[in-house]
């Protein structure tokens, strides 16, 4: 168990480290010194270990949503494409059937809220 923590540990340093040296690397592209440099390797790590893990979050991040207001959007979005993957296999499956007009519409839609539940 120590050992595994230990090596848990010295891979989030090393990952640290690499990102650390590519936001340098960033911060000497953009010729920053001083002060700008400093704020931009700040920032730049920040967003690095804080990066968003799923499209969701990404769109809650660019809507600069916080606290109650990103929790909801997140579940939304995050059923929303539940539904969409599980509507997309329900099509796929109303094909298979050769299911049109009303019977495949509804077909569709008994499916895909079937997948959500």
């Amino acid at each position: 168990m120590r050992k595994t923590l230990i090596v848990c540990l010295a891979s989030l340093f090393a990952a640290n480290l690499a990102m650390a040296a590519t936001c340098e690397e960033q911060a000497a592209d953009k010729k920053l010194a001083g002060a700008a440099k400093n704020s931009f390797v700040k920032k730049c790590e920040a967003d690095g270990r804080g990066a968003a893990t799923s499209p969701c979050e990404s769109a809650a991040a660019e809507k600069k949503l916080a606290g109650a207001a990103k929790n909801s959007f997140l579940k939304k979005c995050e059923a929303d494409a539940k539904a969409g993957s599980a509507g997309a296999a329900c099509e796929a499956k109303a094909d298979e059937k050769k299911l049109a007009g009303a019977a495949r519409t509804s077909f569709v839609k008994k499916c895909s809220s079937d997948a959500v539940k």
